[in-house]
């Protein structure tokens, strides 16, 4: 879907209404419907468009402070000077406006965030198409935008499943789960996860499959795996090696990791993280694109709240 199209022509589209809806007669002192169409056009508009070269988060922000700015002007100056003469539409809808993307700006800040699984790379927990809640204080208050943690609450634990910004692309998000945390040493050779020279406590279950794209069937050893008192499922095509050499990148600080045909060993560095995905042998995690810095993270998954597909997965807390 090409959103940055959306944008233009909702925000092209939105004047337009708004001035064939203005020859309208007003009823009861309301804006005819092509004016509160065209307004609610432009806003759309306005908003894909800063998304498509911000982020959401700023695209919030941005809102805020836009119809923050018409609610106190009105308030404070222009409420004081209309007298009964008839209040514009655009500072009506504005300070509208205000109250409600203030509320979801803070609490997509500070509270929860929702996001949805994108691809099978945390299989068999989580499954394309679940939209998911995310605590966003778990890993402490952050400032907006700059991310940098305000409030300390807590800190990531091996185990935990973790949304972040994705370090070569802040603008798209990642999940994966927390393995190895600052200073730890990672290992995972011929399917064998080791943390700081400890082999990870990992028990078979039966096999397990799912369809991918609705094309073709995928057959996985599933295993259950324990780190302290965190236990998930986890994986692996017995047929497919530990690692693709051929698709690790030139990621930073990629020093701290060495690479050969039966696996790698990763030093993780100060404040930074290393994350894989549940489903292994599907999932293009930090043994491809490296480490992920505390800056980037969003925070904690912790709950499903809607599958279109699959109403049974409806209220799961993620393990």
């Amino acid at each position: 879907m090409n959103w940055l199209l959306i944008g233009v022509l909702s925000l092209v589209l939105g004047p337009v209404l708004i001035m064939a809806g203005a020859k309208h007669e007003r009823k009861n002192n309301e804006p005819p419907q092509l004016v509160q169409y065209g307004y609610l056009l432009a806003v759309v508009g306005l908003f894909v468009l800063l998304v498509q070269f911000f982020s959401i988060s700023a695209a919030m922000l941005i809102f805020v402070v836009l119809t923050g700015f018409v609610w106190a002007m009105d308030k404070f100056v222009w409420g004081k000077t209309r007298g009964e003469n008839q209040i514009a539409d655009w500072i009506e809808y504005g300070r509208g406006f205000f109250p409600v993307i203030l509320a979801v700006f803070v609490l997509r800040s500070f509270i929860v965030e929702p996001f949805q699984i994108p691809s099978s790379s945390m299989r068999p927990g989580l499954v394309v198409g679940d939209f998911i809640l995310v605590n966003k204080f778990a890993y402490g208050v952050r400032l907006p935008l700059l991310n940098k943690v305000i409030v300390p609450i807590g800190e990531p634990q091996r185990g935990d499943v973790m949304v972040f910004d994705y370090p070569n692309n802040p603008k798209i998000q990642y999940i994966k789960r927390v393995i190895g945390l600052p200073g730890d040493v990672v290992e995972y050779r011929s399917k064998k996860l080791t943390i700081n020279g400890n082999p990870v406590e990992t028990l078979p279950l039966a096999d397990h499959q799912y369809v991918e794209n609705g094309v073709y069937l995928v057959n996985n050893q599933q295993f259950l795996e324990r780190q302290g008192t965190k236990q998930y499922k986890t994986l692996t095509m017995a047929e497919v090696p530990a690692l693709n050499l051929r698709e690790v990148g030139d990621f930073p600080l990629r020093e701290n990791c060495s690479y050969d045909d039966s696996g790698f060993k990763c030093t993780v560095p100060a404040g930074q993280y290393f994350m894989m995905g549940d489903n292994r042998d599907h999932s293009a995690d930090s043994r491809y694109w490296g480490f992920v810095p505390n800056e980037n993270i969003v925070g904690k998954a912790f709950f499903i709240w809607m599958n279109f597909k699959y109403f049974d997965r409806i209220g799961t807390t993620i393990q």
